[in-house]
């Protein structure tokens, strides 16, 4: 692929391809309205970024690094790189707040190019904010601009090469700007895949993929992306990171993991090493109903601890499901949904049939009822598509926004009560409250709520106490704030809940070492 290929820009105001965008299905728009009533938010056209703030000698000197027509300062360019894709984010930017436009927009090409922009930040204290596929959730794009020259977003977009392929050992090595489709494209040349397929899969990118620790579809079966990566370079305002000379060792920490989960705070991951694997000959998806979260949600556990596991499997509680399988004939023609499981598998047809076969004898035995194919095809025809339909309910005053968490199998049931009561009861009467178990291990499990509700008159301020009240409860329950958004700036205020005073001495003190001037994403992730 060649550097700078086009990349579709997701809409500044909304998620996705615009091409893609869609207003409420006629059948869900009754239900709507009955539920949440009709409003037409007013989205502001016309505004427009502050001027950049950095004069031209500063820019001439980012010029003569990466080239004139690669440092980009027009208000179009500076609006596409401002913040993330959050309900917080988009409503700021549907109200016209354009306050977290960078200066400028850089496009460097290659580690070195890299080095010499961040030295040129530190020298003249301009924030840098790492830069793939624009889809963070977490606030992770807003630098803070205090005591700061300016801030650029330092636009990953010319560094999309496939740079080696070692298919003995089965890695690839990948540049930080190629997207998720890009990524596979160039693999499957190869007959091979990283199935990394996490909902943001079709805009977010390599490098995005590392620094926020993102969990994808095939968990169960793939594991993390964290767990493919197996090595790493990063460029630092001290120095280069070159880390990951074999497999496994013993040699100290793994400080590679000390850079998955920064989020461009401590450096700019440059190329990424991942484990890859033959691209798969069949793949096929199913449903099973269970009477209960707690039933479903045992079966899972017992398929974990017996190293039964599909590629994918995923639990919707009884509010989920019954969204979702509004017609009672999709899940054998009962008027009770019950709980909807997915279950996935991918690979040769041997291993397809002999895992599904398996866990199929499992999960009968267990109380489960088997629905076929077509919930399990339903799923993964619409997987990428729950982005746009937050966007069509916006446009109505329909507040939607997600949130995740993790906890061990002897807490989940706690977890699950805590956070609901929490949402229900910030939010008040009316609000829809749903979650689904959305990855899986053998001692515990992720949990992934998604919530909708009227908006107030300030939507803002309305979903950021929802937000504080589910994360204490969180706290409370002993669960991580966060298992694959990352921490941006929204989850910050917790993160020493979770890793304590001295382990938020141990991520200041490698902030100062690695990035003295302070000028990497300033404002994320350290407390």
């Amino acid at each position: 692929m060649t550097p700078g290929t086009p990349t579709v820009e997701m809409h500044p105001q909304r998620w996705g391809d615009p091409a893609a965008a869609t207003d409420l299905p006629e059948s869900a728009r009754g239900l709507v309205e009955l539920a949440f009533g009709l409003q037409q938010p007013v989205v502001a056209t016309d505004a427009r970024p502050a001027p950049t703030a950095l004069d031209d000698d500063l820019l001439d000197g980012l010029r003569a690094l990466v080239g004139a027509e690669h440092v980009l300062v027009d208000d179009a360019t500076r609006v596409l790189r401002t913040r993330g894709k959050s309900t917080s984010d988009l409503l700021r930017a549907r109200a016209g707040d354009l306050t977290d436009a960078p200066d400028a927009v850089v496009r460097p090409d290659g580690h070195g190019e890299v080095l010499a922009v961040l030295a040129w930040a530190s020298e003249h204290r301009v924030a840098v904010v790492p830069f793939g596929g624009g889809t963070c959730v977490t606030g992770g794009l807003a630098a803070r601009r205090e005591g700061l020259t300016g801030v650029v977003s330092l636009d990953l977009v010319r560094m999309k090469r496939l740079l080696a392929v070692d298919e003995e050992s089965m890695t690839a090595i990948l540049q930080p700007g190629l997207r998720g489709p890009e990524a596979e494209a160039l693999l499957a040349e190869r007959g091979l895949t990283l199935g990394h397929y996490p909902q943001s899969f079709e805009h977010a990118s390599i490098g995005g993929f590392a620094a926020t620790r993102s969990s994808g579809q095939s968990s169960a079966g793939h594991g993390r992306f964290d767990a493919m990566v197996v090595g790493l370079t990063v460029a630092t305002p001290t120095g280069s990171l070159d880390l990951g000379s074999s497999p496994a060792n013993a040699a100290g920490p793994d400080l590679r993991q000390l850079v998955l989960g920064s989020e461009g705070a401590f450096g700019v991951i440059t190329s990424v090493t991942v484990r890859v694997r033959r691209a798969p000959e069949v793949t096929a998806y199913e449903g099973w109903r269970w009477p209960s979260f707690d039933a479903g949600a045992d079966a899972m556990r017992t398929l974990a601890q017996a190293g039964l596991l599909p590629t994918v499997i995923r639990l919707s509680d009884e509010s989920e499901t019954a969204l979702n399988l509004a017609d009672p004939s999709s899940i054998g023609g009962s008027d009770d949904p019950g709980c909807l499981m997915i279950s996935g598998y991918e690979g040769t047809r041997e291993q397809v049939e002999a895992r599904r076969a398996a866990v199929t004898e499992a999960l009968a035995g267990l109380g489960g009822t088997a629905l076929g194919e077509g919930p399990g095809e339903k799923w993964v025809h619409g997987r990428f598509a729950a982005p746009y339909l937050r966007d069509a309910l916006l446009d109505h005053g329909v507040l939607v926004e997600t949130l995740e968490t993790a906890t061990f199998w002897s807490h989940r049931a706690r977890l699950y009560a805590d956070v609901r009561a929490a949402l229900q009861s910030a939010l008040g009467d009316g609000a829809l409250v749903l979650c689904h178990v959305s990855h899986v291990y053998e001692t515990g499990c992720s949990l992934y709520f998604t919530v909708a509700t009227r908006q107030a008159d300030d939507p803002l301020a309305q979903w950021a106490e929802a937000k504080r009240a589910a994360s204490e409860a969180m706290v409370e329950a002993g669960a991580t704030i966060t298992h694959h958004h990352a921490v941006g700036t929204d989850h910050r205020p917790w993160l020493v809940h979770e890793i304590g005073e001295v382990g938020v001495r141990v991520l200041r003190a490698v902030k100062a070492e690695l990035d003295p001037a302070g000028v990497l994403n300033p404002g994320v992730l350290v407390p």
